[in-house]
């Protein structure tokens, strides 16, 4: 469906964050005399109104009557496509799409390398756009990452660089070259069940002619065997990290000390970026040295600096137990205090659990909704030495500056998603950085969003 498409029809936006806002600039400057009508949040019908006063506004919740009223909805990726209003408007011949199926239908043949992956996959999509950029191919970076792809409607690029989330994955045509970075229990809330994550995931495989996949997970591995071109990242064969380097095959190309961001799991992402970039042509070799000149991403194992005789790093964008352990895996050697915890999704933690059993020099401080519940289950285990439980963030980072010795790292990786205390990750990350004696806002800005 094209945005032209759209012309003569009862149109509704469904949403006001970024995303909605952006459908609304795109649908009006292509269509202006389209009537739209949004639903968006009580607080948020002020805000909407003075943006666009020829909108109909409702600050409600549409249920499935409200929705069958419209030919089309455009969807903002948060509103889940399993919610039961939209199902039976559905089933009635409401057609819903979104900002992202609007922009590949504008799109078709752009150049687009689009990364998803539980986790990785923003890091991966920021390393892909600055290893172009350094072979001076005009690139875009946009999508989940952070910039809505219709706000770059009537952009021209050689390389779209474009972060999917398991939201979008479904909303995508056909394209160049897909990159999974990783698959583990997430989101189950919007799809309903681990079944339906992991099938939303891989619709990803559906729509790219080739596709790039982590060759260290064996299930993503078994899931997309049938995939007619695909390439794997992380073996021997291909981009893959050994001894200290990044290597193509049996080349040394880059030292991993030299990488800016820690951890094994950045390696890994920046040899998915050099092999998505060599799937598409460009020459990755020509480009590895300038993986010296990343800057880590906010809320991603961002490094602070130091207060207090203490090291602080804000890795906010931890949603999974398994994001939060390959965080500590990057500080392996080091007197780490993590913060743990946030809104509860039911995720299970006794992986979690068994891996810090044995790491000596670790604190753990749980706090928020299911912090009693990974309390407990440290406890039960006899997991770890040094334990707290607190109910928020500001109790944890003063607990933390209490435990942590001098020349050891606080580090905020809480392996749950921030919907208890905060809006997002990225407002957890400010106040996180606020507490610890740090400029919230001014850590908070991605670099290269856009066309460069």
């Amino acid at each position: 469906m094209r945005i032209a498409d759209l012309a003569g029809q009862r149109v509704a936006i469904w949403g006001f964050g970024r995303e909605g806002r952006a459908a609304i600039a795109a649908l009006r400057a292509r269509l202006p005399s389209l009537r739209l009508t949004l639903f968006c949040s009580p607080a948020e019908v002020a805000a909407a109104q003075a943006l666009d006063p020829a909108l109909a506004v409702y600050g409600v919740e549409p249920d499935a009557v409200a929705l069958g009223g419209f030919d089309v909805v455009v969807k903002s990726p948060g509103v889940s496509a399993y919610k039961p209003a939209l199902l039976a408007a559905q089933a009635s011949g409401t057609r819903f799409t979104s900002g992202t199926a609007l922009w590949f239908a504008e799109q078709p043949d752009a150049p687009v390398l689009a990364v998803t992956g539980t986790k990785g996959k923003s890091t991966t999509t920021a390393l892909i756009a600055h290893l172009a950029r350094s072979l001076g191919v005009r690139t875009a970076l946009a999508g989940n990452i952070g910039l809505p792809l219709l706000e770059l409607l009537d952009a021209q690029a050689g390389l779209w660089a474009v972060e999917l989330s398991s939201f979008q994955t479904g909303e995508a045509g056909p394209l160049p070259v897909g990159v999974i970075t990783s698959l583990y229990e997430e989101h189950l809330d919007w799809h309903g069940s681990r079944e339906r994550y992991v099938a939303d995931k891989l619709r990803l495989a559906q729509v790219a002619r080739t596709l790039l996949v982590n060759g260290l997970q064996e299930g993503l591995l078994e899931r997309t065997s049938a995939h007619p071109r695909r390439v794997l990242f992380g073996v021997s064969a291909g981009w893959h990290v050994h001894e200290g380097y990044i290597r193509r095959a049996g080349e040394r190309v880059f030292a991993t000390a030299d990488l800016p961001v820690p951890g094994g799991h950045n390696a890994l992402n920046a040899c998915a970026a050099l092999a998505a970039l060599e799937a598409m042509g460009h020459d990755a070799r020509a480009a590895a040295p300038s993986l010296a000149r990343f800057r880590a991403l906010p809320h991603r194992l961002q490094p602070l600096g130091e207060r207090g005789g203490r090291q602080w790093i804000n890795d906010s964008i931890s949603t999974t137990p398994q994001a939060t352990l390959a965080a500590l895996a990057s500080l392996e050697g080091r007197q780490v205090t993590v913060i743990v915890g946030g809104h509860d999704r039911g995720l299970d933690w006794s992986e979690f659990v068994d891996a810090v059993s044995d790491q000596a020099g670790l604190a753990i401080v749980a706090q928020g909704a299911n912090g009693p519940r990974i309390a407990a289950a440290l406890r039960e285990a006899q997991a770890v030495g040094e334990l707290a439980l607190v109910a928020t963030l500001a109790e944890a980072v003063e607990r933390a500056r209490e435990v942590t010795p001098a020349g050891g790292v606080v580090l905020l990786s809480p392996g749950a998603p921030s919907f208890d205390q905060f809006h997002d990750y990225a407002e957890r990350g400010r106040h996180f950085a606020g507490l610890a004696g740090f400029d919230g806002p001014a850590i908070s800005g991605i670099e290269g969003l856009g066309v460069a």
